[in-house]
Order: structure tokens, then sequence, then C-alpha cells
């Protein structure tokens, strides 16, 4: 299926975020047949959200047991068939040397927090040069000087499309996977569609 937008020009800023929604059918079934503790079911979704419209570029739907870092490889190769791709905004959990190597390639700018132990990687490397670099600054300055500096607290704004889709279900009431997926994209299109005439611009004052 694929996921409606505006098609603006230019290139993409993401923001990448992931959520956990709940899954009928398995656990609920067996509790009820054969009694005992309830065994709960989750599913992961990865999304990619454009910062500019607020839409949902590209998402993936998982089990929760798969990782958010590899999953990144796979929503920006959706991206890349579309749109070239400006920049990638994620937290911690995307520090890692798949995820810069695969926003290098598509010559992006990685916007992720190293972490608080987090080593320096091969500095020939063009990969990982925005990450020793951010590694560097966070040392001389502070991370809070340096999160206000590239914008990585903006990050927050994929939120509201998470709050969004469980907005739509807490729970997918499909029950294979391939369904799932399905119910999964008409919820991301519809609230692409939701986006579609506008997005509200607040700037502070004073």
């Amino acid at each position: 299926m694929q996921l409606p937008d505006r098609g603006r020009g230019g290139s993409l800023p993401l923001r990448i975020d992931s959520t956990g929604l709940k899954v009928r059918g398995e656990g609920e079934s067996h509790t009820h047949k054969h009694g005992g503790a309830l065994r709960r079911v989750w599913r992961k979704v990865h999304l990619a959200v454009d910062e500019a419209t607020l839409e949902v570029r590209a998402v993936e739907f998982t089990d929760s047991s798969v990782g958010d870092a590899p999953m990144l490889p796979r929503r920006l190769a959706q991206i890349c068939k579309g749109a070239p791709i400006a920049s990638v905004t994620a937290d911690g959990a995307y520090d890692a040397r798949g995820c810069c190597g695969a926003i290098a390639k598509h010559g992006a700018d990685a916007i992720i927090p190293p972490g608080r132990n987090a080593r320096p990687l091969n500095k020939d490397s063009p990969a990982f040069r925005g990450r020793n670099e951010a590694m560097r600054a966070i040392g001389r300055a502070g991370r809070t000087i340096w999160q206000r500096w590239r914008g990585d607290q903006r990050r927050s704004r994929v939120e509201p499309k998470t709050n969004g889709m469980k907005l739509l279900g807490q729970r997918c009431v499909a029950r294979d996977s391939e369904r799932q997926t399905a119910e999964l994209q008409v919820r991301i299109a519809v609230l692409n569609r939701i986006a579609a005439p506008g997005v509200l611009v607040t700037r502070p004052v004073g």
C-alpha cells in the first residue's frame, strides 16, 4: 500500500521513533480456552515522519523482539525511492554502526545523541565523522547545549503521530501478520490524510 503524502519538493528532515501495539489473538484465546495468566502479545511500529509536514513517510511492523536500530535502514530505503533525505533525527537507541552507515549512504545528516559512555568509531570513515564530531562538541559544551544547537529536542514532534495512531485503536484487530500490516498501513494513511490540509506553525513570543 502506497502511503499518501503531499509530494512536496526538497529534501526531507526525518524524525524517527517506534511504539508498540497490543495484538488481539493468541494470548487471549489461549487464556479463554485453558485458563491461566493472560500472555500479552505486542507488535512494534517503526515510523519515519517528515518534520515539515508531519506526514509518515515510512513504516515497518515487526515483532516486539526486534530492536529499533536494525529497522532504520529499511525505513530509509522506502523513502529514498521518492525523495532525498536531508537529516535523520532519532534518540540514543539508534547510535549504532549500522544506523550511521545507512544514513551516510543516503547522504543525510545524522542527529543522534551518542551514548554517555560512547567511544569514537573509525575516524577515517565518512559514516562516523558526524558522530565523532558530536562527541567532541558534547565534551566541550555539554549535552544540553549540543541538543539545542542541533535541534535534537525536536524529535518529540513525532510523538503526536504515535499518539494519534493509538487513538484509532490501542491494539490490532486482525489476527495474522499480513492483515495486521495492512491494518497498520490504513491507520497511517488516515493520519496522513488528516495532516494534509496543513500544519500549524507556532513560534515563541518574548
